[in-house]
């Protein structure tokens, strides 16, 4: 027989259900933003030259509406964030997880995680006046431009560090005990232990904290509009500037394109396709962590 439910309880499960509802509606809501206007948009450009074009070029004459440029920008930024943020974040995780001191570990994971509290426009700003000129040009001696891909990506690995080394810390220290004792049982010291037994089967865990990295790395706008550079730019060369899609966005939101131009609607046409690519990688890590996830 079913448990009648209190007033209190059935409150509870009311507000529960409707923040559900809500967060849903939220992105549908959102969807229909982006897509009216994008479809305005689709309606004088085809949607072939938009995705395979390589010039972008909305407001000078002739218009060249290739997207691609962007694409490359965030994925150049991405990339090397990604280079910077896994091996560093990982390593950060294995040590609070497996070595460090029960005192040490209250202390240092609170001081990582102020990392990500660090505003973006301050990560900007560093990479524009310290990364670039000090780090790049003077102690490395690269010949690189002072707003550049290369700048922008490393700042932007340093800036979801936190999130990979917190989200991974957190999967590695939710494996059992038991695991660690049978390795060393065995004979294995910690580093194979670490390696060999808590990592791969804390393997769902650590890959949805890199896929989370890289999906703030993909969206995350004021490291790339001040570091990376305002140009679009098809190039394989980190040292040049390049201009990210969100970039763009931000740019042209603030600009003077006149609301329902051609122009202005490219706004929207961008934020649909990086919504679209952010859906896509979410998804994507959805079904991996869902066929390598181990249970306890």
């Amino acid at each position: 027989m079913r448990r009648k439910r209190r007033p209190a309880e059935a409150l509870i499960v009311g507000v529960l259900r409707l923040s559900a509802v809500l967060s849903v509606a939220i992105t549908i809501g959102i969807v229909v933003a982006l897509l009216m206007p994008a479809l305005s948009f689709f309606r004088e450009v085809s949607m072939w030259e938009f995705l395979t074009g390589t010039q972008w070029r909305p407001n000078l004459a002739p218009q060249e509406f290739g997207v691609l440029p962007l694409v490359a920008g965030t994925l150049m930024t991405t990339a090397i964030a990604l280079l910077v943020a896994v091996p560093i974040g990982l390593g950060a995780a294995m040590y609070l997880s497996e070595y460090a001191a029960p005192a040490v570990r209250r202390k240092l994971k609170p001081t990582l995680e102020l990392l990500a509290g660090v505003p973006s426009v301050v990560y900007g700003f560093f990479a524009l006046q310290f990364v670039t000129p000090v780090v790049l040009q003077g102690l490395l001696g690269l010949e690189v431009s002072f707003t550049n891909a290369l700048a922008a990506g490393l700042i932007l690995g340093v800036m979801i560090i936190p999130t990979v080394a917190s989200l991974s810390e957190d999967a590695m220290s939710a494996v059992p005990q038991s695991l660690r004792q049978g390795s060393f049982a065995m004979g294995a010291n910690r580093m194979q232990t670490t390696l060999r037994v808590v990592f791969p089967a804390a393997i769902s865990g650590i890959g949805a904290a890199v896929v989370l990295g890289l999906s703030r790395a993909v969206g995350e706008t004021m490291i790339v509009a001040l570091a990376a550079g305002s140009i679009p730019n098809l190039s394989l060369d980190p040292r040049e500037g390049m201009q990210t899609m969100t970039a763009y966005i931000a740019q042209t939101a603030g600009g003077e394109n006149p609301v329902g131009s051609l122009s202005y609607d490219t706004l929207f046409a961008v934020g649909l396709l990086l919504f679209a690519i952010t859906f896509v990688i979410n998804m994507i890590s959805v079904a991996l962590v869902r066929r390598i996830r181990e249970v306890y």
